[in-house]
């Protein structure tokens, strides 16, 4: 009996120390390049999709090796990384539609700005698949950050966490990983501790985003449902509540209003739109 109480006790230590090793081979990736050019340069860019596409890569590799048989046996690599055909239809769908409605405050401050008129145009599209820190942002980020973040470490902490800690445990991982933007932020002009705010500041929202997202994989046991969350949130941006008085007072209420409702019906909705039985997930959730 002591013996398994060891062999637990390091499967779990093992478990937790590669998830760490992942953050900090995920950030060193992209400062391999010895580069004195800001981080939007596209020199810059395309070297760190480089270097975060061999760390996707190499991930699920790291992972299978500290995955135990008994958390392979409960299901295949795929499926442990949230790459599963049943139930994908609404594991893209009501995530995005969940999270539209926490966004709903935003939202309406894009509609009634005229925004919305934007996002009709060929053009618009035409000129962001072109722009590369557009790409970074939308596309690149979110998918390093949800394969490595979420599909390949939230395994690793199950094998010793339970669902309900392990949700908020890979965040603070992956809230600590954006800490290098302050390094960034003092090579180009912040002060030390204008950065240490903005980044601490940075610290929390990922770390509260991170913990939504990885509820999203577990519950829906696919990697596309905290994909498509982390491209919508990043597209979006943190909420500029300065801007609402830029607007006429009715269209103020308005908005906060709709900031409101679509918090309440966000928090009522997250449990039953992320039910595991609507997405066939029968290996993360118990149903």
């Amino acid at each position: 009996m002591e013996l398994l109480a060891i062999f637990d006790h390091s499967t779990c230590i093992f478990s937790i120390l590669a998830c760490i090793l992942l953050t900090i081979s995920y950030v060193a990736s992209l400062y391999i390049w010895r580069t004195n050019l800001s981080r939007d340069h596209p020199s810059t860019i395309k070297r760190r999709f480089f270097s975060v596409s061999c760390m996707m890569l190499l991930a699920p590799f790291f992972m299978k090796y500290f995955l135990t048989k008994e958390t392979l046996s409960k299901g295949e690599l795929l499926e442990h990384l949230g790459l599963r055909t049943s139930g994908w239809i609404q594991a893209t769908l009501l995530p995005l539609f969940l999270t539209a409605i926490l966004f709903l405050g935003p939202l309406t401050m894009q509609f009634l700005s005229g925004i919305w008129k934007l996002y009709t145009k060929p053009l618009y599209w035409l000129a962001s698949w072109q722009d590369l820190v557009w790409l970074r942002n939308h596309i690149m980020a979110p998918l390093s950050e949800e394969w490595v973040f979420r599909a390949c470490m939230m395994p690793l902490l199950l094998q010793c966490l339970k669902a309900e800690v392990a949700i908020f445990t890979g965040p603070l991982l992956f809230g600590t990983a954006h800490f290098h933007h302050m390094f960034e932020q003092m090579k180009s002009g912040y002060d030390f501790k204008t950065a240490l705010m903005v980044s601490s500041f940075q610290f929390t929202y990922t770390s509260l985003f991170g913990a939504y997202s990885a509820y999203l994989f577990l519950r829906t046991g696919h990697f596309v449902a905290p994909l498509v969350a982390h491209i919508f949130c990043n597209h979006m941006g943190f909420p500029n509540f300065g801007e609402i008085p830029q607007f006429q007072p009715l269209q103020r209420i308005l908005i906060i209003c709709n900031f409101i409702i679509g918090f309440i019906l966000w928090c009522l909705l997250l449990t039953p739109l992320t039910t595991p039985g609507i997405y066939d997930n029968r290996l993360y959730w118990e149903t």
